[in-house]
């Protein structure tokens, strides 16, 4: 990917390019659902807008892309677990309460973190350890929503959050090892492909018997948004690549929410909940013990 990053914070500087585009997108995403544009045909968009960006990292491979059978395997899976885990959630907020949902799914860096670590062997100092368990606090705390609505379909839904919990830090993990024995951008080429297999599930859970706006608010606006979506997508396989899965995956999911809430705060003026200023202030803090702990390793393994 054409950034000049150093080659000691390569990791670091796709982690953040993840975490800005993530956190304007968080901040953005519900403007099409509000306007009349679907959760499911936002999904729908979301795969379309991964193109633009795969043709971009396909481009910087010469267009060769991997095609063996771990390659494929290994890519689809990453791709198939993300994408997959977004229509489970689209189901689960149908019967299970938003400020219970999200908070149980933003922990999948744990799955993460415990694959790689007895599996890579992903290692770090205690320092590392600190900056890892502030981020893993923060999450939760930025996902927290004040009660508003219960579950409706009984104990379905926490079944449906743990698939989206197990997909999300699986995928985060595969990403990770994947990056050993293939290319960043075959990797991408893959979860592109099976974001669009999923596309017409997406489609046929959208209820069209009601209106749904197809103009400049609605559709266009997801495409505007989801673009930002895919983007951060393709940084992250970056980031996997040059940084160690127990680092990268808790700093995005702990940065990223805390753009979207300063952003939602410029933009709607609400003022957030003393719980997820707290959440922000951790990942703040976080954010900087792991950047400082990574960077000061790899400084040490160059000289």
């Amino acid at each position: 990917m054409a950034f000049s990053f150093s080659k000691s914070n390569r990791w670091l500087g796709y982690a953040l390019l993840t975490t800005i585009f993530w956190g304007i997108w968080g901040a953005m995403i519900e403007i099409p659902e509000k306007n009349g544009f679907p959760a499911t045909l936002g999904y729908t968009v979301w795969a379309f807008t991964m193109i633009p960006p795969c043709i971009f990292a396909l481009y910087q491979i010469n267009w060769k892309v991997e095609y063996n059978f771990k390659s494929v395997l290994y890519g689809s899976l990453a791709g198939l677990l993300g994408a997959g885990g977004q229509l489970i959630l689209f189901e689960t907020l149908k019967i299970g309460p938003a400020y219970l949902v999200f908070p149980f799914i933003s922990l999948s860096p744990v799955v993460t973190i415990i694959l790689a670590t007895f599996l890579l062997n992903e290692k770090t100092t205690s320092k590392g350890w600190v900056g890892i368990g502030l981020a893993l606090l923060a999450i939760p705390l930025l996902s927290y929503q004040e009660p508003g609505n219960g579950a409706t379909g009984g104990y379905l839904w926490i079944l449906l959050s743990l698939l989206v919990f197990l997909a999300w830090g699986i995928q985060a993990y595969i990403l990770r090892f994947a990056n050993e024995t293939m290319q960043a951008e075959s990797i991408f080429f893959y979860m592109t492909v099976t974001g669009l297999a999923l596309a017409p599930i997406a489609i046929g859970m959208t209820d069209f018997n009601q209106q749904i706006n197809w103009g400049f608010s609605g559709m266009y606006s997801a495409a505007f948004i989801q673009i930002l979506n895919a983007i951060g997508a393709l940084s992250l396989v970056y980031a996997f690549r040059y940084g160690k899965a127990i680092i990268v995956s808790p700093m995005t999911n702990a940065v990223a929410p805390v753009i979207t809430i300063v952003l939602s705060l410029l933009l709607y003026a609400v003022i957030p909940h003393f719980i997820i200023i707290l959440g922000m202030l951790l990942a703040v803090v976080a954010a900087f013990l792991l950047g400082i702990e990574e960077e000061t390793e790899n400084i040490a393994e160059e000289s």
